[in-house]
């Protein structure tokens, strides 16, 4: 049995859980529940954030139901990938996030490595990716605890439309008001936070702060730069990969899908986006997403703009 393609509706996180959150999700057709809306998650089967199908099946009981066709024959225990839209109206808060290992004995969840790719950038917008060379632990905790002493450690690093950025487990980062992004990463809602900018709610309260996991899940040897497109046919690039997921983006190509047995694709539409199956066809707007079941139909994708994400997978 061969499975179409299933458009997701998101979920969103707003308002108080998201207090740096925009209206700019707005701009890419997303129906946002409030004017703080920081994230939509497009692809999720985080319990009490999960995406849904048009019929409002959540993407956790599609799995059930669908099995090995829509997760692949080499995806193995729970669902591994989680993509978001982000707008970023104020700065996130500083944060690090845990691997596998930390995540299991601690949270008993998956550890987060996630990748952002930029879909707008307001100028002179920059995030924090990494800290300053030279900077020790010792001086990473002192700081952190005296609170606005952190800002001076953290490297801040300009960013632009279009640029992809890959955030291991155990870098120190941070997105920065005004940018809007799109987030592939670990299925993981594991964040640590070192600082939020001294950031209260309307009862003078600031947000939880988790200063001793933090400094032991960083890793200061992580200081990237801007990942670098690789042309793997025309039109098609893969901007990332890595041991759990791959990022792909298609400009101004057609071409034939075939399904991958092994797993399941995310796609999202950032310009007009045609697909055709044996059995139907499907126009997507700006900024949704499809899930392709790893049982899919052959696929026709015709495309001025999309990205794609997937397990990644030998």
């Amino acid at each position: 049995m061969f499975i179409a393609p299933i458009p997701m509706k998101p979920a969103y996180r707003f308002g108080a859980a998201t207090p740096w959150g925009g209206k700019g999700l707005s701009s890419f057709g997303k129906d946002i529940p409030d004017k703080r809306t920081g994230e939509a998650l497009e692809c999720s089967a985080i319990p009490g954030l999960n995406s849904t199908d048009d019929r409002g099946t959540p993407l956790s009981a599609l799995i059930g139901q669908l099995g090995d066709g829509l997760v692949g024959t080499s995806v193995r225990g729970e669902f591994p990938l989680l993509l978001k839209l982000l707008n970023a109206k104020d700065r996130l808060s500083v944060q690090v996030h845990p691997g596998n290992k930390y995540a299991k004995l601690h949270e008993n969840k998956l550890g987060k490595t996630e990748a952002w790719y930029i879909l707008h950038a307001e100028p002179g917008a920059s995030i924090i990716y990494g800290v300053k060379e030279g900077v020790t632990r010792k001086q990473l905790k002192e700081a952190s605890m005296q609170g606005a002493a952190i800002e001076e450690l953290l490297r801040f690093v300009p960013v632009h439309e279009g640029e992809t950025y890959y955030i291991p487990s155990g870098m120190v980062h941070a997105i920065g008001k005004g940018i809007t992004l799109y987030e592939i990463q670990q299925s993981s809602d594991v964040t640590y936070r070192f600082y939020d900018w001294e950031r209260v709610d309307k009862a003078g309260n600031k947000r939880q702060l988790h200063l001793e996991d933090a400094i032991a899940v960083t890793d200061l040897s992580n200081q990237g730069t801007a990942a670098v497109p690789e042309e793997i046919s025309e039109g098609r690039f893969q901007l990332l990969k890595n041991e759990y997921f791959t990022l792909e983006h298609w400009v101004q190509k057609k071409t034939i899908l075939l399904p991958d047995f092994r797993r399941f694709g995310i796609l999202t539409a950032l310009k007009d986006t045609l697909l055709k199956w044996a059995e139907g066809e499907m126009e997507l707007m700006k900024g949704q997403t499809v899930l392709l079941p790893a049982r899919s139909f052959e696929l026709e994708i015709s495309t001025k703009e999309l990205l794609l994400s997937y397990p990644t997978v030998e």
